[in-house]
């Protein structure tokens, strides 16, 4: 892993003040009945076609390299729960967006000649016993027939468990997206829909968000 420290904390202390706000997802009923699943959403047709020599959870750099890519530097953290809210432990978790002009890290992208070359455009991060992951990666941006989005898949034993995306909250491009709205539940779109908020010591604009994920099965120990 070659993750950045953050330049306002470590990423222990980064991770460790990651908090789940499960009250808001349980389904009505006791406590210890089943969260709201996160929904589930196409790969899409960008997932990598050839997946890069660096594909650790720092998105903003490759390998050794000095220039950091263009966008606006986002840590993109979360848990990956069971149904039950337990934290999943040895999740695989795949993001993957395109760069900040628009271009996947894939053969068939558009505008691929302006690629921005500095930007990982794939990450991997495979979660601890606290069910945590983190990325640092760019705020995603739009492209022709898309607001912005980042794609999640995530891997249990090697094996797609679920393969979803998430949204920045309030961007007026949601609703003419119709990926974003084919899930009509309010409810459910609401999970997928999250902050991009500004880390207040950042001195470079730097911005925190929290996805969290819960799979519909519950893992076996």
């Amino acid at each position: 892993m070659k993750l950045a420290s953050c330049p306002i904390c470590s990423r222990r202390t980064f991770l460790g003040g990651v908090a789940v706000g499960s009250a808001a997802w349980l389904v009505p009923g006791a406590f210890a009945e089943e969260l709201l699943k996160t929904p589930a959403q196409t790969e899409g047709p960008f997932y990598p076609d050839k997946l890069p020599l660096d594909t650790d959870n720092d998105l903003i750099v490759i390998n050794d390299g000095l220039t950091p890519a263009v966008g606006e530097i986002t840590y993109l953290s979360g848990k990956i729960l069971d149904a039950r809210g337990n934290p999943v432990k040895n999740a695989g978790v795949e993001i993957w967006q395109c760069d900040n002009n628009g271009a996947y890290l894939h053969s068939g992208t558009s505008n691929a000649t302006g690629k921005d070359k500095n930007f990982q455009g794939f990450g991997r991060f495979v979660t601890g016993s606290s069910g945590e992951y983190l990325f640092r990666t760019i705020k995603p941006v739009p492209y022709p027939g898309r607001s912005p989005h980042v794609h999640f898949k995530i891997k249990l034993q090697g094996k797609e468990a679920l393969t979803t995306q998430c949204y920045i909250k309030g961007h007026p491009g949601n609703e003419k997206d119709g990926i974003w709205r084919s899930i009509r539940d309010e409810k459910l779109r609401d999970l997928i829909t999250i902050d991009f908020t500004p880390i207040k010591e950042s001195r470079i604009g730097e911005l925190a968000a929290k996805f969290d994920i819960v799979l519909g099965v519950t893992p076996e120990a």
